[in-house]
């Protein structure tokens, strides 16, 4: 008899949370923008250390070893050969090249 009672309480329990997961994706989607990790916005005319930073997602003066880690990171998501686009692979290149110091800005292709 304990078991039929134990099965229903499972089933409570399982319903309980299914609700508090459903309430919870809710609010997540309905917070706004500004709460939201990504970057929003389109490219600078001119690149600075901030935006390369931001698009590697790093910091403005992170060591070599780490910018060239997350520019193969972010690189292997963008590639052209993986559906990835053209435009933002050049613009990931030119964030490496900008943060390493290989170039002053405006070296995009397009």
């Amino acid at each position: 008899q304990a078991t039929p009672l134990v099965a229903g309480i499972a089933v409570a329990a399982a319903a309980y949370a299914g609700r508090y997961g459903i309430q919870a994706w809710q609010a997540f989607k309905a917070r706004p923008p500004s709460m939201r990790k990504f970057y929003e916005g389109g490219f600078q005319a001119t690149m600075t250390r901030r935006e390369a930073a931001l698009i590697l997602g790093v910091r403005e003066r992170t060591p070599t070893d780490k910018i060239k880690e997350a520019h193969r990171r972010v690189m292997v998501a963008n590639h052209p050969d993986a559906g990835g686009s053209h435009y933002l692979a050049s613009k990931i290149n030119e964030a490496k090249d900008m943060l390493l110091g290989k170039t002053k800005g405006g070296g995009s292709a397009f």
